[in-house]
């Protein structure tokens, strides 16, 4: 690998593509091997990982269970590191192999749901939640949801990956993504500075998709050191938000469920029932 790289009239992967998550990179999509997906009791099947993605999801479904809504679910854990997302199973409800992926058996035939800005858009209509029926509101909301989709990748693929993943140091990248990572947060905290919640004053599914993000980031949780290089502390009315969201009891499970990493009394690698954050199911996946 050279700072001076020019590049081939064709390109090929080679070993070093994707730096330290090159054993899961390829070029290809499809199933790489043949592996069914456990089904459990719950007309609602996630397949997830605490990604900031994954809890996106688990966070909905939390929110709704807490609203009163019929919306139990079982949450398979997908660990990504082994490859579990590239069996015949997943790619059936996901093709493009990425957590979070969602099946709903409550409809015939059943509904494979992928892409997590999309997941919460199904759920949130289909439960009549935390997406409002006016039409102004309603857009505004989706306004900010696909903003997210859109601004993550310069996040977590551009930013996290060359400040944080990156085999080599490139000064290049890691100052293009960090002034666009500091351009978002300098638009989220204007905008919190004129509303409680992102897209109003209620609660929607907006902040579900920026949270795991941007709450994570700006609290230190993400990245190594890049709170401290990205200034966080300066976005004060993100960190007002960030605190508010994060003290809901369902949202304080939604980033439990599929969690793998951390301190063991924030994991619960597969949710079955309410009571499991009582009993922890990583205790008997991993005993």
């Amino acid at each position: 690998m050279s700072d001076d790289y020019t590049p081939p009239k064709v390109w090929t992967p080679g070993t070093e593509n994707g730096g330290q998550f090159a054993s899961i990179n390829k070029p290809t999509a499809g199933a790489q091997y043949d592996r069914a997906l456990p089904v459990g009791r719950h007309p609602l099947q996630l397949y997830s990982l605490a990604t900031p993605n994954g809890q996106k999801v688990t966070i909905l479904l939390e929110e709704l269970l807490e609203a009163g809504h019929a919306a139990e679910y079982d949450a398979w854990l997908i660990k990504i590191g082994d490859g579990d997302q590239f069996g015949s199973g997943f790619v059936g409800v996901n093709p493009n192999s990425k957590i979070p992926a969602l099946m709903d058996h409550s409809v015939s035939p059943p509904q494979r749901v992928f892409e997590s800005g999309s997941i919460l858009l199904y759920l949130a209509e289909k439960y009549g939640a935390f997406l409002p029926t006016d039409l102004a509101a309603r857009t505004e909301t989706l306004n900010w949801l696909f903003w997210q989709m859109g601004a993550g990748p310069y996040l977590g693929g551009g930013f996290g990956h060359f400040y944080a993943y990156a085999p080599i140091k490139i000064e290049y990248a890691i100052d293009r993504f960090t002034m666009e990572v500091k351009r978002q947060l300098d638009l989220l905290d204007k905008r919190l500075a004129e509303t409680r919640f992102i897209a109003g004053e209620d609660y929607t599914i907006a902040d579900m998709a920026i949270w795991p993000w941007y709450g994570r980031l700006i609290t230190g949780g993400a990245y190594g050191e890049a709170a401290t290089f990205l200034d966080a502390e300066s976005y004060t009315h993100v960190h007002r938000w960030q605190a508010e969201i994060a003290a809901r009891p369902a949202v304080q499970r939604g980033i439990m469920v599929n969690n793998v990493s951390g301190e063991p009394s924030g994991q619960l690698h597969e949710r079955h029932d309410a009571g499991d954050f009582q009993t922890r199911t990583q205790d008997k996946l991993d005993g």
